[in-house]
């Protein structure tokens, strides 16, 4: 094995969760005093529903520190992984309010007040964003299936090098709750993103599932997704580093793969599996040395019960922007529109 590749891969994924940092809003720019903050806001009494005071101001709508629990007429409810505090974005993703959840909550109650008579969708595709990307990343992806009119799209945004794949599960959940009870729901996941889906899932059908999301899915595409857990994580998870700026959801694909795959469901509505290729190329990952889109090998990606499966000479990364496989998802939702 060629250790100086190793390393060499090792900085290249240090180098993208710094520049992915670099762009986080101006709000996570001091996380010790938001701490404070937040501890002081989480202690107060529950009857106290009025939040902080409030800057309207413009951030990047959630970049590795901020998670989605709930999307309402282009407005979601996030919490920081690291403060424990919450804020309220608008479609545009302006900050509206902060503070706990209830006084969160309690100003988007008061925003919406005039749209109670709002006609509600009835189908819904939600994308999901990979390990170490962000739900900026599925904007083409969203563009597209919008202009396919392929339902009503919303990006879930989640922290995804924090905390673990259970908790981004469960955040995923109360979106969902959140969303109208009768509605269809569909899922266009890249990477990890699949495994948050799947973790779901099982969640799901172990602890019940009072909304009937089961019942309500429609279908699913899977894009590179490391089904089978990622030998990669397993190869670099000796380095230490990698756990480190990768965090724990790196691991549980890497060498902690079967301590989580037993909380994995597969899905029992149809869905498609697309992977990225790049034999066809001669291009080959050397900590992988498989067929693979530098990243995920083929034959990981693969899960019984897939209704397709298509391989493209596309690198990892760019799966989800890929015109071709952008075309081949918006062919699959609308096969399997209501």
């Amino acid at each position: 094995m060629n250790y100086g590749l190793i390393l060499l891969f090792v900085g290249l994924v240090t180098a993208h969760l710094v520049s992915q940092n670099q762009t986080v809003d101006a709000q996570e720019n001091n996380q010790n005093s938001r701490l404070e903050e937040a501890n002081s806001l989480n202690e107060e009494s529950p009857a106290e529903s009025t939040a902080p005071f409030n800057v309207p101001f413009k951030t990047y709508g959630g970049t590795q520190f901020w998670t989605d629990h709930q999307h309402t007429h282009g407005y979601r409810i996030q919490s920081n992984w690291m403060t424990n505090h919450w804020r309220l974005l608008d479609a545009t993703d302006v900050r509206r309010a902060w503070g706990t959840r209830k006084q969160c909550e309690v100003a988007l109650a008061g925003l919406l007040s005039d749209k109670k008579d709002a006609s509600e969708d009835k189908e819904y595709v939600i994308l999901l964003h990979g390990l170490m990307r962000t739900h900026q990343s599925m904007r083409s992806m969203e563009k597209t299936l919008q202009a396919a009119d392929c339902g009503t799209i919303l990006r879930f945004s989640y922290a995804s090098t924090r905390n673990t794949i259970g908790d981004h599960a469960a955040a995923l959940q109360e979106v969902l709750n959140g969303l109208p009870k009768d509605a269809k729901i569909s899922f266009v996941a890249h990477s990890m993103g699949n495994i948050v889906v799947r973790h779901l899932l099982a969640d799901l059908k172990e602890e019940g599932d009072p909304n009937g999301l089961l019942q309500r899915c429609g279908c699913m595409v899977m894009l590179g997704p490391p089904n089978q857990g990622a030998a990669i994580a397993r190869r670099l998870a000796y380095t230490k580093v990698f756990g480190l700026v990768a965090g724990k959801t790196a691991l549980q694909l890497g060498p902690n793969w079967q301590q989580l795959v037993g909380n994995l469901a597969i899905p029992e509505f149809p869905f498609s599996i697309i992977a990225g290729d790049l034999s066809e190329k001669n291009i080959r990952n050397p900590i992988l040395g498989e067929a693979s889109d530098f990243v995920v090998q083929v034959e990981e990606t693969q899960l019984e019960g897939h209704e397709s499966f298509t391989t493209v000479p596309v690198v990892h990364s760019t799966l989800m922007t890929n015109p071709k496989v952008q075309k081949l998802v918006v062919e699959f939702l609308q096969s399997h529109k209501i």
